[in-house]
């Protein structure tokens, strides 16, 4: 297990493929890990640097108490990249993550080759807010086996969830895992989403993509940043929710090396 240390806190990381290689990053949602990306990190590891991390509170890097902001879930990642010497990373993100993915376009957009801003939403409008104040309460009076179950309903179609899989467990496992305090603090970073009004200065190549059945950042909304961002792809992944990339993992890998691969082929052209 590799750690690098940011304010105190030792983030827990892992690094795929190989040295030299163009570095993409990768940042996952609220109660998940890392290894939600295995993956995708399969279908890049050949051809790129793949970073990933453990949010704080979140796998194992250990959680800090009271509210996160995204302010403060920007500065982890940038530093981050900071401690690897990573200069310049694609930047993929998906739910919270890809919310990062933004605050990162809006204030290092220097630090970043591209973006993908996978099952995210750029802000929290009342009735997203009061989602978070319930589930929030929740995990504080039950922890976090109380919201496991409702949460995989969010999450994934009904007909991924009518067959019992060991993805499902895994997902299961990484729910579980999360703390209190990592879920809460996220959590309140959330309900203080505010990037939407901002979207039209990024200039950082995009990709935004959706599930087409996702209940947390819906398809329209995602439809929306997509035209706020000039210049940026819309990818809608067809049979899938929330966590697109664990329901379709090739055609969400499909969608982000292809992005990947324009990116990098316009840059070399340039």
């Amino acid at each position: 297990m590799l750690s690098v240390k940011v304010g105190g806190v030792p983030f827990n990381i892992r690094i795929d493929g190989p040295e030299g290689a163009p570095w993409v990053m990768l940042a996952h949602g609220l109660a998940t890990n890392l290894s939600m990306w295995d993956d995708l990190v399969e279908a890049l590891k050949a051809d790129y640097r793949c970073l990933r991390y453990d949010a704080r509170g979140h796998g194992d890097t250990p959680a800090t108490t009271g509210d996160y902001s995204f302010d403060l879930l920007v500065r982890d990642a940038a530093a981050i990249m900071d401690e690897l010497k990573a200069e310049r990373v694609h930047f993929v993100g998906l739910s919270m993550g890809g919310m990062v993915a933004l605050g990162l376009a809006l204030d290092r957009p220097g630090r970043l080759a591209s973006i993908a801003v996978c099952d995210a939403r750029a802000e929290a409008d009342e009735e997203y807010i009061e989602g978070w104040n319930h589930r929030i309460k929740i995990v504080r009076d039950g922890g976090m086996a109380a919201l496991v179950e409702r949460t995989l309903g969010r999450w994934f179609t009904p007909a991924f969830l009518a067959k019992p899989s060991p993805t499902l467990d895994k997902m299961r496992l990484m729910m579980g895992g999360t703390s209190r305090d990592g879920y809460c603090g996220c959590g309140a970073a959330l309900k203080a989403l505010n990037y939407g009004r901002r979207l039209g200065q990024i200039r950082v190549p995009a990709l935004l993509l959706v599930g087409a059945q996702d209940l947390g950042a819906p398809a329209e909304i995602v439809r929306e940043m997509h035209r706020a961002m000039s210049g940026s792809r819309y990818v809608e992944i067809p049979e899938a929710g929330h966590i697109s990339n664990v329901e379709q993992p090739a055609l969400f890998a499909a969608a982000v090396r292809g992005f990947l691969k324009d990116i990098d082929a316009s840059r070399s052209r340039a």
